[in-house]
């Protein structure tokens, strides 16, 4: 027989163990490649989101800018936000009014259009019903900072329709009055007054009657439950010798709108800190948040975006922080995180404190000039 040829013997430890090393290799290679792949999809849509994000603010900017071009009158609003709570840093009632006047007087000079009073403590104050129950005790110092602010901003010969006898008011005739654009005198001609309608009865088809703090009662162009406030636009022709002066009701936003004239703030009373910003009056909510702490960015460095409703925000004595602790609905501990800017207005102070009412001033002054850049033609107030 002849010889069988040598069979080959196979190494399968080394094949296998070089096969696996490829494997291993190119699975590697395959997972670095799908890594790659999936950062570049991801930096991709930041950049597409970044330049969304700079169309949407070119856009809002423009239109902003066309809008007040069309119109002589200020186009954006300005609201401040604050807890009750600092009323219970003043040590009597006549102290606690004369504070609540001092924010009353801040908020009107940098014209604010709106105040909201937001309870930090847990009282849940939705109204101004009720009374304030002493120094010391818990509770109404929201409503009481609220009535007060209201009382200021209602024009003088308006007063005795709104606001009845109440300890709450007791002081308030010592305060310095705001003397806003819509506080006029009895003499003083104007194309828009407030006024409040009158329970008399009127002919078939004409308007109710309002006193609007004139010689003479004007008589509107719709009949109105009596008792309401409104704001009226006088007819440009009146008739000297009528009986009655002729005006429109309009909505209270139109002297600022139309005219550019500051027409005093509203006030809203909000639960805690959360419902300051979910519980906005206007239709797309504030499209700019402003937090304030000795803890935020430097307000010098900042250049403010094109807005249409703009809040800022300030803390009681403890500061932000202990209004979003107290708050149930937020499970954070940075307040930052709540806004578009979170700023320190006052950086290198010399007091370990500033107050509610200096930050209030200090602020608006230092971001009136900020907002006067966005509106160069309508930050006349």
């Amino acid at each position: 027989m002849a010889d069988e040829p040598p069979v080959k013997k196979n190494k399968p430890n080394k094949l296998s163990n070089k096969e696996d090393e490829e494997r291993i290799n190119w699975r590697k290679w395959k997972e670095q490649k799908k890594e790659e792949k999936r950062r570049h999809k991801e930096s991709k849509l930041i950049q597409q989101l970044e330049k969304q994000k700079q169309k949407k603010e070119e856009e809002n900017k423009q239109q902003v800018q066309q809008e007040e071009k069309e119109s002589k009158g200020r186009l954006y609003t300005l609201s401040v936000a604050l807890p009750g709570s600092v009323m219970d840093n003043a040590q009597s009632p006549e102290l606690r009014t004369y504070l609540a006047g001092q924010i009353a007087r801040a908020c009107a000079v940098f014209c604010v259009d709106e105040v909201v009073i937001f309870d930090e403590l847990g009282e849940d104050a939705k109204s101004v019903e009720g009374e304030f129950k002493g120094i010391g005790k818990k509770g109404q110092a929201c409503v009481q900072l609220a009535r007060i602010l209201q009382y200021l901003e209602c024009p003088q010969y308006l007063r005795k329709s709104f606001f009845p006898k109440h300890q709450d008011l007791q002081f308030a005739g010592l305060l310095n009055p705001l003397d806003s654009p819509h506080h006029m005198r009895i003499d003083e001609e104007a194309e828009f007054r407030e006024g409040v309608v009158l329970d008399r009865p009127s002919k078939p088809g004409k308007g109710s009657f309002v006193n609007c703090g004139m010689r003479k009662n004007v008589q509107i162009d719709k009949q109105l439950k009596s008792g309401l406030r409104v704001t009226v636009q006088l007819n440009k022709c009146q008739n000297k010798e009528g009986k009655v002066y002729k005006g429109v009701v309009v909505a209270p936003h139109v002297p600022r709108t139309e005219a550019g004239l500051y027409w005093g703030y509203s006030v809203r009373l909000a639960s805690c800190l959360s419902a300051v910003l979910t519980e906005c009056q206007y239709k797309d909510g504030y499209d700019l948040t402003v937090g304030t702490s000795e803890r935020g960015n430097n307000a010098d460095h900042i250049t403010l975006p094109a807005f249409r409703h703009m809040l800022v925000v300030f803390g009681g004595l403890q500061g932000l922080e202990a209004s979003v602790d107290a708050d149930e609905n937020l499970n954070i501990t940075d307040p930052g995180v709540l806004f578009d800017l979170y700023l320190n207005t006052c950086p290198g102070q010399g007091s370990r404190t500033i107050r509610t009412e200096e930050a209030i001033l200090i602020s608006l002054s230092g971001l009136r000039q900020k907002i006067s850049a966005v509106f160069p033609d309508q930050s006349k107030g």
